[in-house]
């Protein structure tokens, strides 16, 4: 039986993606029940939880977020349904495009539902820089919503407001860069420049406020940022295909040098 998700799904849900090794927070699903809770869903059976799905909805476009199922119960159709379900509440609220990462082994199961890659999304790894720490600068919504509409092609003010307002954030004119705390480090993302020498300037002060692991999730095609990082002796830890369903969508990824969440939301 496919039902909605409930606060005390969180804390399974959490121990189960840390053993897939995901990084993902509690604040990201209360931010998906707030804002999406129809396309945030589990599986149960006879008192048992067989498998999660999350959804968010920005405008026009949707995006799928973690969907586990634990290995003793895979290969049942737990995903398939799990998937379906969450397309089919993204698609009923007036969402065009659908968006999602996904693993190479989950890559199949996505294309069957009609899912077309249209990137990849590398994962960074690197560490900062000892020296002069810049301030960071007062948040300023404007700008942030502004870049990152131009490479989406959308307005995702509630996953900008809540990301940048928990971590600090730095920006120019035409860029900006926000660096969000985890226990495994420092996440740089969302990260967005109408300009590669501009974002440049920004990842610098960034590094330079961090003396720990620093990673993110960049679009493969965006070649300024990959310049950028491995200048700066990082290196590329993993990959995973960024998909979409629906309506072809406006996608300018030599402006979306990170993503806001590891995967999950966009």
């Amino acid at each position: 039986m496919i039902s909605y998700f409930a606060e005390t799904d969180f804390s399974p849900f959490l121990a189960l993606a840390k053993d897939e090794g995901w990084i993902c927070g509690r604040w990201e699903l209360e931010f998906l029940m707030k804002n999406f809770p129809q396309g945030c869903l589990v599986c149960r059976e006879q008192g048992s939880t067989l498998g999660y799905v999350s959804s968010v909805r920005y405008g026009k476009s949707g995006w799928i977020g973690n969907l586990l199922v634990p290995p003793d119960a895979r290969r049942r159709g737990i995903g398939r349904r799990l998937m379906e379900q969450a397309v089919s509440a993204l698609l009923k609220s007036g969402v065009e495009t659908v968006w999602l990462t996904a693993s190479l082994s989950g890559a199949g199961l996505y294309q069957r539902l009609g899912f077309h890659q249209v990137d990849s999304i590398n994962r960074w790894t690197g560490c900062g820089i000892a020296g002069q720490a810049v301030k960071p600068v007062p948040f300023d919504l404007e700008t942030v919503r502004e870049v990152d509409r131009a490479g989406w092609g959308e307005s995702r003010e509630a996953l900008l407001q809540i990301t940048c307002a928990r971590g600090r954030l730095y920006s120019s004119p035409g860029s900006f860069l926000c660096c969000q705390p985890w226990e495994e480090g420092l996440q740089i993302g969302p990260w967005g420049g109408l300009s590669g020498s501009r974002a440049g300037e920004l990842l610098d002060q960034a590094l330079s406020a961090a003396g720990e692991r620093v990673f993110l999730d960049v679009p493969a095609a965006n070649l300024a940022a990959a310049s950028l990082l491995s200048q700066r002796g990082f290196s590329i830890k993993g990959s995973s295909a960024l998909m979409y369903l629906g309506a072809k969508p406006i996608y300018r990824p030599e402006f979306i040098f990170a993503l806001a969440t590891m995967g999950s939301i966009g």
